[in-house]
Parts: C-alpha cells; structure tokens; sequence
C-alpha cells in the first residue's frame, strides 16, 4: 500500500522555495492533503495582512499534493482563487481535496484557513485543474 505521507514529504523537501517557506505537510491520504505554513512578519503586506501570493502558493500547491494522490506526478494546469477574508494570525491551514478525475487531469478544490487565538477563519478558496505529467522532463 502507497504511503501518502511519506512520498508526500519526499516530494515537499524536494521543493526549494517551500523549505524556504516552511511549510509541513500535515496530512495527506487518496483524494486528499492538507498542508500549514506558520505566519511570519515576512510574509505580510502593507496592510498587515498576509500577502495573498503566500495564501494563493500555499493553495497551490495542496491542489496539487490532493491532485497527485490520484494522478501520480502531476502539474496545476491552471487554477482560480478567491480571497474571503484578510488573513491575519498565526497559522496558515491548507485542506484539498479531489472533487472529479479523469486518466490524466483532476479537478480539485482547496480551502484555506488562518488560526488566530485558536480560531479557525476561512480566508481564501480555489478550484483547479491538475494535469498529470510524464517522467521526463522532456515532453
């Protein structure tokens, strides 16, 4: 049986600019991953908020981590996001799941969520589509 989590954090360490991050991948099993990225004054706009390249990345790539339990190595094709609420705490909380798949694309959905003093607040949704890729390179 495939170990989600392990070819999961395999796959996350192997990503420079996450590692750079810091995000964790929390869970992850057949047509679903969740993913946390601790907030840090960085990653704040000029209004205090996070800023919403950090919210839309960290969607981004749970799509894909949800995507990829389906479809093996696989890319986002394309995806839409929407912005629900400024995001101002101390965690960040990405939960995807697949919604619809075919032999080489998948259809997912993404919420994601600030904890702030242990509430948790929806502040973003994306859908996308995530298309699965061959081995090499190369295409």
């Amino acid at each position: 049986m495939l170990d989600y989590m392990l070819e999961g954090n395999k796959v996350l360490s192997a990503q420079p600019f996450s590692c750079m991050l810091g995000t964790k991948l929390t869970s992850m099993s057949k047509g679903s991953a969740e993913m946390t990225l601790l907030n840090r004054e960085e990653f704040n706009q000029s209004y205090g908020f996070v800023h919403g390249g950090v919210v839309s990345y960290l969607a981004d790539n749970c799509l894909t981590f949800a995507g990829a339990t389906i479809l093996g190595d696989c890319v986002t094709s394309e995806y839409k996001i929407n912005y629900v609420m400024p995001s101002v705490g101390e965690k960040l909380v990405a939960c995807a799941t697949v919604l619809s798949f075919a032999v080489r694309q998948a259809v997912c959905e993404c919420k994601v969520y600030m904890i702030r003093e242990s509430h948790k607040q929806l502040v973003a949704v994306a859908q996308g589509t995530i298309v699965r890729i061959e081995a090499d390179p190369k295409l």
